[in-house]
């Protein structure tokens, strides 16, 4: 009776999940142009893998998105601990802050982008009218030039996430020791040495936690570059996610965006590796 019950969620995994990760697998390494049908499908492989390493469209859509998710995921969660740190006191409103902060996560991606669309607009957007307040005149084009559309688009993965991060330190910051606080106070400690000592070793699980989770998802992004940019101008906002839709949905090359997608894989699995490695026997607990 149990596995009756469960049975359309599993239906559901294994068609929506399962299958279409070994698809991916196996279309690696495969040359399928989707005009041909399934009989033009061609095992070739790794001719796949031999050609992403050496093209430099998917290299210097790699370059952009580690400028992308290397920007915007430390900022996200420097910011994020900063208003955490801010909102763990007595604040009037707090719970009401804390909702008002964490509404951009859940806000869908098309609402974001149209809203920064109308702001960031170069000729009557709300931000180049601050900025003309203060006197300046080169105001930037934001997504229209190819300079700084991708600093635009961090801006906004930073303004997103500030508040998924700073909800998840509060919930970190619950279960902090207050008798080491308490400890630390009784012997003089000041609040940078308090926190340097305490706060972020407890912090730090939290905290990898989130850069990984926010790098995945930034890396895979896709959403508010199709939106704002298409990838543009040219190819300045062209990251990895973007890329392996251009070649699959538009170029019909479903065997190389496969491999391009299990190339990234690899690469960001290394990455996430890495980090939680490097954190290891540094935290408070261990």
């Amino acid at each position: 009776m149990g596995w009756l019950f469960i049975l359309p969620n599993l239906v559901g995994v294994a068609l929506f999940t399962f299958v279409p990760l070994v698809s991916v697998v196996v279309l690696a390494f495969t040359d399928w142009n989707l005009v041909s049908g399934l009989g033009g499908i061609e095992f070739i492989g790794a001719d796949n893998f031999t050609n992403v390493l050496a093209d430099p469209l998917f290299w210097g859509s790699v370059g952009r998105t580690v400028v992308y998710a290397g920007v915007s995921v430390p900022l996200t969660v420097l910011f994020g601990m900063a208003l955490a740190l801010a909102l763990d006191r007595d604040v009037p409103g707090r719970g009401a802050l804390r909702a008002v902060f964490f509404m951009p996560y859940i806000v869908s991606t098309v609402a974001i982008g149209m809203t920064w669309l109308m702001l960031m607009n170069p000729s009557a957007g709300l931000v180049n009218q601050v900025l003309g307040a203060f006197g300046l005149t080169d105001l930037p084009a934001w997504f229209a030039s190819s300079y700084w559309a991708l600093p635009a688009l961090i801006v906004i993965a930073i303004w997103s996430g500030v508040g998924y991060a700073a909800v998840i330190y509060l919930s970190a910051l619950q279960d902090a020791p207050t008798d080491l606080y308490e400890a630390a106070e009784m012997d003089g400690a000041g609040p940078w040495r308090r926190f340097r000592t305490i706060t972020w070793p407890s912090l730090l699980p939290t905290t990898v936690f989130l850069m990984v989770t926010l790098f995945i998802g930034t890396s895979q992004g896709f959403g508010l570059v199709a939106l704002l940019t298409a990838g543009g101008p040219g190819d300045a906002t062209t990251v990895l996610s973007f890329y392996m839709y251009q070649t699959g949905f538009q170029f019909y090359r479903f065997g190389y965006a496969a491999a391009i997608g299990m190339v990234t894989f690899v690469g960001v699995l290394a990455l996430t590796l890495a980090m939680w490695r490097a954190q290891r026997g540094k935290a408070l607990n261990d």
